[in-house]
């Protein structure tokens, strides 16, 4: 599950975009908006597993940010600033949906495999091994969503997204020891959910 670890955006021309954007440039903002929000959207489908939400968090994500434009003051990186937007709206959007009685399991996209950002192409041919494969992605959509939201995050972000710990601690405004703390926790969650099926 784990990828690459996500290089840093160039923070120096974010610093010249996000300067132009509060001093009023929209085109600038929408530069921004064009740069992050494929890794927003990653970051925010792995958590509701459900792109009409995430196309609606994303939308109402960046209106927040440029809305909060001008109280940014570059002590972090417009990337770490953005992402704690994006996983505090969306922890709170979870929140919400958990407490909506009608919610279930069956409101979910069928998840990634239905994603073709996400399908295996050199599979596809394949009828039975493309239904192992189904069968496993809908495991682990549904092991993701038994996690609680706080667990969820951090396991989008280090194993999906590969940030690296310090980061996620800093967009989430916890140490990195609570980081590594959720990870082992989710880890051992997932493992259990999927035990049967690895059998």
């Amino acid at each position: 599950m784990s990828t690459e670890p996500v290089k840093e955006p160039a923070a120096d021309s974010d610093r010249e975009l996000v300067r132009r954007a509060q001093a009023g440039n929209t085109r600038a903002f929408d530069e921004l908006v064009v740069k992050f929000s494929p890794r927003l959207y990653g970051m925010v489908y792995h958590m509701t597993s459900n792109k009409e939400d995430t196309h609606d968090l994303l939308q109402e994500i960046f209106a927040k940010a440029y809305r909060s434009l001008k109280r940014f003051r570059s002590k972090s990186t417009f990337y770490t600033w953005i992402y704690a937007i994006a996983t505090n709206m969306t922890l709170n959007f979870l929140k919400k949906r958990k407490r909506r009685a009608t919610w279930s399991l069956d409101d979910l996209d069928s998840g990634i495999q239905n994603d073709d950002a996400m399908v295996d192409i050199g599979h596809a041919a394949n009828p039975r091994h493309q239904s192992g494969v189904n069968e496993l992605q809908k495991k682990l959509n549904e092991a993701m969503q038994s996690l609680s939201e706080d667990h969820r995050a951090v396991v989008t972000m280090f194993d999906i997204q590969g940030i690296p710990h310090a980061e996620i601690g800093r967009i989430l405004k916890v140490s990195e020891g609570t980081v590594r703390s959720r990870l082992f926790y989710a880890h051992q969650q997932l493992q259990g959910h999927l035990e049967e099926f690895i059998r």
